[in-house]
C-alpha cells in the first residue's frame, strides 16, 4: 500500500484544496511508492500566509531557542538514517551509501546554521558626527521561497531552508515532484519534532504539470521576499527571472560541467580511485560530478586502462543492495537521456571504452568514452549520469584551457603530489569551488558553496548562507544633540 502525504501548512497536514494527489514512483521498480496532495495556486497563498503570520514572532524569538530547536533536529534526523535509505532508494534510486551520507551531512548542516544564530552578526562603523555610533545590522528578509531537487534530497532539502530560517526568516518549500518526501516533507517531519513553531517551515507539493505555475506563483506573491533555488540551469534560469521581475533577490546553485585535472606528477592509483568517485558516486547524478577526466599525456596510458577497468567492475542495481554503486537514474527517461548522449558523440566519432548501450530499465552502465569531438552534444552538456569523458593535455596551459572550455563554472578538482602546483592551476581554473589533490565532489556545512558563470550565483554555508538570506540596515545612534543649519 503506497504512502499518502498532505501538504504540510501552518504545522499541520493538509490535502491541496481541490482534492487533487500525484503519485510518487520508485525509478527502480516502476511502482507507485507514495502518493501526495497536488497543490494549486491557492495553496501557495495559504502557505505563505502561514508564513507570513508566523514570521513575526519567529524573528523574535531568543536565539538560543531557535539554536535548540536546529541542535535538536539534528540529532533527530542522524536516529533516521534506515528510514531515510528506504525513502531515498524507493523515491530516486539512492544507494545506501548515498542515503547513510545525506543523513550525515544534512544534520551537521543543521549544527553548523545553529552555530551560526548565536555568532555575531553586523558590524559597528564609524561615523563622521561627534558622538554617534553607526551600526550595521544583519535582519531577516521575512518569506524565502525554496526550491529543494532530488539528487541528494536531504542534504539539499535541509539546504534550502536551514540558512533561512536560522537567519529568521519563515519558509514555503516547493520539493521536487521526483523526491517530494525526502527533499521537503521529511525535512518538515524532522523540524516539526524538534519543536518548530507552526507556520515557520511549510511545504507544498504539487503534480510535475503544474510545476511552472506553482512556482511562479511562489514567487509572484509580494509578501515572499528572497529566493533560493537549486537544480538545473535550464531551470535556474526560469527561476532567476522570475525573481528579477519582482526585485527579489536569489541565491541559484546550478549545473555543472565539472572537470577532474591530474596533473604530471599525481599518484595514478590515488587519481584513478578519486576520480572514480568523482565521476560515478550517486551514478554521476550530483551537480559536482566529473563529467571530464583531463590527464597528462604522460599518465594518459596507465591511468585509462586502471579507470577502465575499475568503472567496469562497479556494481550495478538494486540501490538498496549494500555493495551496489551504480544505482538507477531518477527515472527510465533519465538512463535513456545519458544513452542518447553516447550514442550521439559516438556517432560523431567518439570512442566507447567501458559500457554504453542500452540502460536496463532505469540503470545506465557505468560508460566511459574518449576522443569526444566539440560538435558532440555531451563535450558542452552534463552528463548527470554514470558517465565521463576522458581527455589528454600535454601542459598546463591545455589543461587549464579544457578545464575552462565551458559555460559553467561550479567546481573542480586537481590531483597531484605537488601543492604549490595544484595551487597555481587552480588559481587559473573559473569555478566557484576547487580542490587541490581531490577530486571535484565535496561539501562542508561551513564553507562557502556555489558557482560562477551558468552555475549560477550567491552561496550557501556557514556565514556566506545567513548573509545570503538577510539584509544589512544602517542604524545610527547620536549621543548628544545635533546642530542644524536651519
Amino acid at each position: 500500500m503506497p504512502i499518502a502525504r498532505e501538504l504540510f501548512i501552518g504545522g499541520k497536514d493538509v490535502p491541496a484544496a481541490s482534492g487533487r494527489t500525484e503519485a510518487d514512483v520508485s525509478p527502480h521498480t516502476g511502482e507507485v511508492y507514495a502518493t501526495v496532495a497536488a497543490a494549486g495556486p491557492e495553496d501557495v497563498t495559504r502557505a505563505v500566509d502561514a508564513a507570513d503570520a508566523a514570521f513575526p514572532q519567529w524573528a523574535a524569538l531568543a536565539p538560543f531557542a531557535r539554536r535548540a530547536i536546529f541542535l535538536k533536529a539534528a540529532d533527530l534526523l542522524d536516529a533516521r538514517g534506515e528510514q531515510v535509505a528506504d525513502i531515498m532508494a524507493h523515491e530516486a534510486g539512492g544507494t545506501r551509501p548515498w542515503a547513510h551520507f545525506n543523513v550525515m551531512l544534512a544534520a551537521n548542516i543543521l549544527r553548523e546554521a545553529a552555530a551560526a544564530i548565536t555568532a555575531p552578526r553586523g558590524e559597528v562603523l564609524s561615523a563622521q558626527e561627534e558622538g554617534a555610533l553607526g551600526l550595521a545590522i544583519r535582519e531577516p528578509f521575512g518569506v524565502v521561497a525554496a526550491f529543494a531537487p532530488w539528487n541528494a534530497p536531504v542534504i539539499l532539502g535541509v539546504r534550502a531552508v536551514a540558512a533561512p530560517l536560522a537567519a529568521g526568516n519563515t519558509v514555503v518549500v516547493k520539493p521536487s515532484e521526483d523526491a517530494p518526501i525526502a527533499c521537503g516533507l521529511l525535512v518538515a517531519d524532522v523540524l516539526r519534532e524538534a519543536g518548530l513553531p507552526d507556520g515557520v517551515l511549510n511545504v507544498v507539493t504539487n503534480a510535475r504539470e503544474d510545476a511552472a505555475r506553482i512556482a511562479e506563483a511562489l514567487i509572484a506573491d509580494p509578501r515572499v521576499r528572497a529566493v533560493n533555488f537549486t537544480g538545473s540551469t535550464e531551470v535556474g534560469r526560469i527561476i532567476g527571472e522570475h525573481a528579477a521581475r519582482h526585485l527579489k533577490p536569489a541565491v541559484l546553485e546550478l549545473g555543472g560541467k565539472n572537470a577532474v585535472i591530474v596533473l604530471d606528477d599525481a599518484d595514478v592509483d590515488y587519481a584513478v580511485d578519486a576520480a572514480c568517485f568523482s565521476v560515478f558516486m550517486n551514478a554521476g547524478q550530483i551537480c559536482m560530478s566529473g563529467d571530464r577526466i583531463l590527464v597528462h599525456e604522460s599518465l594518459a596510458e596507465e591511468f585509462t586502462a586502471k579507470f577502465t577497468a575499475k568503472a567496469a567492475a562497479l556494481p550495478a542495481g538494486d540501490p538498496s543492495h549494500p555493495r551496489t554503486v551504480i544505482g538507477p537514474l531518477v527515472g527510465e527517461r533519465a538512463a535513456q537521456r545519458v544513452a542518447g548522449l553516447v550514442r550521439d558523440a559516438v556517432a560523431k566519432g567518439a570512442k566507447v571504452l567501458t559500457g554504453g548501450g542500452e540502460p536496463d530499465g532505469a540503470v545506465h552502465p557505468a560508460t566511459v568514452l574518449t576522443e569526444v569531438p566539440q560538435d558532440a552534444e555531451l563535450y558542452h552538456t552534463e552528463a548527470f549520469g554514470p558517465l565521463c569523458v576522458i581527455q589528454t593535455f600535454a601542459d598546463d596551459d591545455t589543461a587549464v584551457k579544457l578545464a575552462n572550455d565551458t559555460d559553467n563554472g561550479l567546481t573542480c578538482g586537481i590531483i597531484t603530489e605537488n601543492a604549490t602546483h595544484g595551487l597555481t592551476v587552480a588559481r587559473r581554473v573559473r569555478t566557484g569551488i576547487v580542490h587541490v589533490n581531490d577530486q571535484s565532489v565535496a561539501d562542508e556545512p561551513h564553507a562557502p558553496f556555489g558557482g560562477v558563470k551558468a552555475s549560477g550565483y550567491g552561496r550557501f554555508g556557514g556565514r556566506w548562507g545567513i548573509e545570503a538570506f538577510s539584509s544589512t540596515r544602517w542604524v545610527t545612534i547620536a549621543t548628544q544633540q545635533a546642530h542644524y543649519p536651519f
